[in-house]
């Protein structure tokens, strides 16, 4: 059975969406402050689903912790930056409260095919080009035999360009393989996401295929 984390403190909405989730037949732990979310192994779900503003802080403060499920941002948040913000966090998704529980459950649904097909794809568990190497179970990266910490998107952005380093990626196709979107609001997150993996690793590591857009330096070292 699918199990979903759920963090929301609405003492209305959390347990309702609870129960509705239930009857479709998804198992639901219902988590109201981000204290009682991080008591939790993360792994051991399929999919979270984090209200923004909760009692002890803000959701998006727990994304960075979020490394190896998907998660959907619940908020009452409307303006095009707070959204911006969520997913360059590393949110899959993000839903504005008030919303039909079927919205909801279509968009898990997408996620958990998603999740599901990378699991698929990636047959190994590590993948190594020059000095990277990727932890796939764990999903963890050294560079040059030390850890460096990424969030899910700076991790699955680089992996993309990684395995494919040969090829070109325009900013468009990078937020429709990375995050998902078809038509995403603005292409400032992928560069935003660039400039952090540099940031973290190495200026040359992605290379700017100007008037194009991004690939893997494979000569990097």
């Amino acid at each position: 059975m699918t199990k979903i984390l759920l963090v929301e403190d609405d003492r209305s909405l959390g347990p309702a969406l609870k129960e509705t989730l239930g009857r479709e037949a998804f198992d639901v732990v219902l988590r109201t402050n981000l204290a009682q979310a991080r008591e939790e192994d993360f792994s051991n779900y399929d999919l979270v689903l984090l209200d923004w503003m909760l009692p002890d802080g803000q959701g998006v403060d727990l994304l960075k912790e979020i490394t190896s499920v998907p998660v959907i941002m619940l908020t009452a948040r409307t303006d095009l930056i707070d959204k911006v913000i969520g997913l360059e966090s590393g949110a899959n998704d993000y839903l504005t409260k008030p919303f039909e529980p079927r919205e909801l459950i279509a968009r898990i649904r997408v996620q958990l095919r998603s999740k599901t097909g990378e699991q698929v794809q990636e047959h190994e568990s590590t993948f190594q080009i020059n000095s990277i190497q990727f932890n796939l179970d764990e999903r963890k990266i050294f560079y040059r035999d030390i850890e460096v910490i990424f969030t899910k998107m700076e991790f699955d952005l680089l992996y993309l360009l990684a395995k494919n380093s040969k090829r070109v990626y325009s900013r468009e196709k990078l937020l429709d393989e990375v995050w998902g979107y078809d038509n995403y609001p603005t292409t400032r997150t992928v560069d935003t996401h660039v400039l952090q993996i540099r940031q973290k690793m190495d200026n040359n590591i992605i290379e700017t295929v100007r008037g194009v857009g991004y690939r893997f330096n494979p000569e990097h070292n």
